[in-house]
């Protein structure tokens, strides 16, 4: 495999930097060259972000080293709240069997004493956690045996996010989540904190994280101002999707076999049946998570024009975007939502876990189910100038068709004004949209048979792990496809360094993408 590509200096560039001027990369020996085909290949950072509690304690101008603030703990119901979820993972841990063997007292008995152990662990940890924010810097210190003390700039915060599970609403506590650029998993989650702190403290984060250390008075946020909404998703809607998924459409035939299985053979134990119905709960736990976590879906903007998302029903969840923030844009159309016309868009944050990931746990949702009007109206305002019913696609050429002999037609690229754009799938059609000023790197890779076929595929990698692909182009296009992205690529850093501030409708004037 041949893969082409340059380097830039190894200085961390986060992706709400402006990316610097790519240098040139020389096609390997054999290929056709394309005029002014630099590549760009700037490495995403692993980072972190977080904060505290609303102290200021900003470095003075004149180079005064910060107050440091007192370390705080999270709230003192934490340690039960914690308890709480362990008897849950106790209870799953112990089958149905373990249960029918030790009898109802005996089992009550082991998870009680198990669970009693991990409250006293989560009380020991509670009393060894604190937090405190230095400068623009979050520092938690956790652990007993070990000790880590961790110190998250606050520049590379990507989104924070609020969860509120179902115990968490009862008692008035919430739960905040930093993603950070180049973080694998959520950095440093604070659970738990009172509502009125952690959205107190997300607005802190968000303004260190978005602005330069200055001795100027933060932003008055005793009144919190309108949000413009943008989507807001039907739950009729959202049910009927589910539905049109094959967990649900095939699980009529699997109760089927199951019962005429127990009615031929004329056994019915608690063990057998116990477990059947565990087994059928699991399949139907996909469709059921997804609702439970998509429901009353509501994307908006808030007045600082960033993206504010809320949904959630047994666990609830608040989380803001800035736009800079987003690395890419996907649109899905499912097989068995054609019918309806629908698909569902995500959004790739530089903090989420890189792009093997689908997990449903994720909060990348931009829009759950929706028509590809609304799906219009939502990826122009993340992505203005991207519309997704004029994005210029063309098909690899018909020799691909020796590596793909049913799906050539499904595969296609392009380069809109504003986003580099691909599309691919079969059964389930995909489509993603990276914006030039988030590229880090553009490579031209070929294998054996694309060399044997005169192919290439061209990547266009992102600081969150998850970029675009244009798939078994010409080699001559797809040099000329990398010269040009790199080519986009520096304009809009340029644009992004312009001290011009642009309008995003909310009434205030921001700062351009990609220039915090």
């Amino acid at each position: 495999m041949t893969t082409a590509d340059a380097s830039l200096p190894t200085e961390p560039s986060p992706a709400d930097e402006p990316a610097r001027p790519p240098q040139a990369a020389q096609p390997p020996p054999g290929a056709p060259a394309a005029a002014g085909s630099p590549l760009m290949n700037e490495a995403p950072p692993s980072g972190s972000s977080s904060a505290g509690p609303p102290l200021v304690n900003e470095a003075t101008p004149g180079g005064t080293p910060p107050r440091e603030e007192p370390r705080r703990r999270l709230h003192p119901l934490s340690p039960l709240l914690h308890g709480a979820k362990s008897i849950t993972v106790i209870v799953a841990a112990l089958s149905w069997q373990t249960l029918s063997q030790v009898g109802p007292e005996r089992f009550a008995i082991v998870v009680a004493v198990l669970a009693l152990g991990a409250v006293v662990l989560s009380v020991i940890s509670w009393l060894n956690t604190g937090y405190h924010v230095v400068g623009r810097e979050l520092r938690i210190a956790d652990g007993l045996l070990w000790r880590r003390n961790r110190a998250i700039p606050l520049e590379r915060l990507q989104a924070v996010e609020l969860r509120r599970p179902l115990l968490a609403q009862l008692t008035g506590l919430a739960e905040l989540r930093l993603e950070v650029v180049g973080g694998g998993k959520t950095e440093a989650p604070l659970a738990y904190l009172t509502v009125r702190d952690a959205a107190a403290l997300r607005e802190r984060l968000l303004d260190l994280a978005g602005h330069a250390p200055s001795s100027a008075p933060a932003p008055d946020r005793t009144v919190a101002a309108p949000a413009r909404p943008l989507v807001a998703v039907d739950n009729t809607d959202l049910i009927v999707s589910q539905l049109l998924t094959p967990q649900a459409l095939l699980l009529p035939i699997g109760i089927t076999g199951v019962t005429m299985q127990f009615v031929l053979d004329g056994t019915w134990t608690f063990v057998g049946v116990a477990s059947t119905v565990t087994a059928m709960v699991g399949v139907l736990l996909q469709p059921v998570r997804r609702i439970l976590r998509d429901w009353a879906f509501r994307l908006a903007r808030d007045a600082d024009g960033r993206l504010a998302v809320q949904h959630g029903l047994v666990e609830t969840r608040s989380q803001t975007v800035p736009l800079h923030r987003v690395q890419s844009v996907s649109a899905t159309w499912p097989l068995l939502w054609r019918a309806k016309r629908w698909l569902h868009l995500r959004l790739d944050v530089a903090g989420f876990a890189g792009p093997q990931e689908r997990d449903d746990n994720r909060s990348d949702r931009l829009m759950p189910v929706g028509d590809l009007a609304t799906a219009r109206a939502v990826v122009w305002e993340v992505l203005p100038g991207a519309d997704l019913l004029a994005l210029p696609v063309t098909a690899p050429p018909p020799r691909a068709r020796w590596l793909h002999p049913f799906t050539l037609r499904y595969l296609g690229a392009g380069l809109s004004p504003t986003a580099f754009v691909t599309r691919w799938g079969w059964l389930t059609h995909e489509l993603q949209l990276v914006p030039y000023a988030r590229l880090q790197s553009v490579r031209v890779v070929q294998g054996p048979l694309q060399r044997l076929l005169g192919l290439a595929t061209v990547h266009a990698d992102t600081a969150g792990g998850r970029g675009a692909s244009a798939r078994d182009r010409d080699l001559r296009d797809a040099w000329a496809m990398a010269a040009q992205l790199a080519e986009r690529g520096r304009q809009a850093a340029a644009a992004a360094t312009a001290p011009v501030a642009i309008a995003d409708g909310t009434g205030r004037d921001h700062a351009p993408v990609g220039h915090p």
